[in-house]
């Protein structure tokens, strides 16, 4: 029998035979790190020497790069393999070098240019130097995007108008009572069919007694687009077409619903806390206002504004918490009026006036700054008799800016005026912020909000001008 064999021991780093083992490769050493260490090997008694094992040696470092370190069915080019890359700082949309950071106000080489993510822009590397070109971009992005929020709020709001009325529909009366009462006329629920689709309109009622309406307004209401704060008609319905309706004769059909009339919500909205009550009017005014602007502008004009047929109804998409979306659907009191020249009275200014007074008496006592506003109008329309247009823009000044500390009392015309710019685009940019800000937190915009983006996009430092004359000269 054969003794058994002594072990061998490990070579010393200066055997010749050390130049023969294999090298340690790039994963040897990646197992090395992630593997615990093993346990020192027990001593026998043919070691050589007491000394503890000797480490191996430390392991040659490689580089790598991202494509090579991937399976490639391709042996790498030794001259395609870089050492080390230079540091690159981010300029714009291209990673420059340092040299070519520090380019002055001379335009950069033509491969510095912006790509495709920053042409919309429309800014170059010149103009990142120069602020006051950075500033217009800005802006014009600013308003560009206020319009677009603005167009897309409308159509939300007024949830598409449903069209006029063809041979081929049916109707279904919903409700055999009322939906609103105006001061003229009552409002039934009706459905509109016609294939698959479907749309909830109401059949306009005159009350018996009502007032002969003029027919010319019917006409410029049948005639007229539709319009966020004016009364849209869609059509009419045959007498016999709905059985058990009760009223006899052809109704008009009109595109929206209504829920009450500003008289009725008066009563309800007086007992709110006088701040709140105080803005809601002014957002009433302003509506009632653009409706009358929009007549003014046809040259038509209404006899008589009763706070009784103005109608109030939801705008879509919003809560039903929210603001109330003004109609003006009175037109059998509308009648023809020439537009004057330039700067000539407004036809309603003195009925808005007394319905603005009326309102305001009906709040208790308040000293906030709308409140003095609003009193302040209500003498200028009077005084004064602005048109509807001039009207509007002062109480949008009333309700989102200028104040009169922008414009300050016996100040020069110029210099406020220059003025006024600075603070459009900034608050442009500030009502930007705000909308992102309740969009990413799942808000759904309000009527106000609509009305203020309206307002911040089409004003210009003349009209802002001219609103604050009106309100504070």
């Amino acid at each position: 029998m054969s003794s058994p064999e002594t072990p061998t021991e490990p070579p010393e780093p200066d055997d010749p035979t050390w130049s023969t083992q294999p090298t340690y490769s790039n994963l040897g050493e990646i197992r090395a790190h992630l593997l615990p260490s093993k346990a020192c090997r027990p001593r026998t008694p043919g070691s050589r020497s007491t000394d503890p094992q000797p480490l191996p040696p430390p392991l040659p470092k490689k580089i790598l790069t991202r494509t090579q370190s991937l399976p490639n069915r391709r042996t790498p080019h030794a001259s395609s393999i870089q050492v080390q890359l230079p540091r690159r700082p981010f300029l714009g949309s291209h990673s420059v070098d340092k040299s070519q950071a520090e380019v002055g106000p001379a335009c950069p080489p033509a491969e510095l240019t912006f790509g495709l993510t920053d042409a919309p822009l429309g800014l170059s590397l010149c103009n990142l130097h120069s602020p006051e070109a950075v500033h217009a971009a800005l802006a014009a992005r600013q308003l560009q995007g206020l319009h677009a929020i603005y167009a897309r709020l409308r159509a939300r709001f007024m949830g598409g108008h449903p069209g006029p009325c063809r041979p081929g529909h049916g109707f279904r009366l919903l409700d055999s009572s009322p939906c609103a009462e105006s001061g003229d006329a009552l409002y039934y629920r009706v459905v509109r069919v016609h294939d698959d689709a479907w749309h909830i309109l109401v059949a306009k009622v005159p009350k018996p007694g009502a007032d002969v309406p003029h027919p010319w307004g019917l006409e410029l209401q049948a005639s007229l687009s539709p319009h966020f704060n004016l009364q849209g008609l869609c059509g009419v319905v045959p007498e016999g077409t709905l059985p058990g309706a009760p009223w006899r004769g052809a109704v008009a059909l009109a595109a929206e619903v209504p829920e009450r009339t500003v008289a009725q919500w008066l009563v309800e909205a007086c007992t709110q806390p006088p701040e709140e009550f105080v803005w809601a009017v002014a957002l009433v005014l302003l509506q009632l206002s653009a409706a009358l602007e929009f007549l003014e502008a046809w040259g038509a004009a209404l006899v008589e504004l009763r706070p009784e047929n103005l109608l109030l109804a939801a705008p879509r998409g919003c809560a039903a918490t929210g603001h109330p979306r003004l109609l003006l659907a009175d037109f059998g009191r509308v009648c023809p009026q020439p537009p004057g020249p330039p700067g000539s009275p407004g036809p309603h200014a003195p009925q808005l006036g007394s319905l603005l007074r009326e309102m305001l008496g009906l709040a208790a006592p308040s000293t906030t700054p709308l409140t003095a506003g609003l009193e302040r109008l209500a003498a200028q329309l009077t005084r004064l008799q602005p048109s509807a247009s001039r009207t509007r823009g002062a109480l949008q000044a009333l309700l989102w800016g200028p104040g009169p500390e922008v414009r300050g009392r016996g100040a020069p015309l110029a210099p406020w005026l220059r003025a006024l710019g600075p603070w459009l685009r900034l608050r442009r940019g500030l009502l930007v912020l705000r909308l992102a800000e309740r969009a990413a937190g799942g808000e759904a915009p309000s009527l106000e909000d609509w009305l203020c983006c309206e307002y911040l996009a089409e004003a210009t430092e003349s009209s802002m001008g001219q609103a604050l004359a009106l309100l504070w000269d």
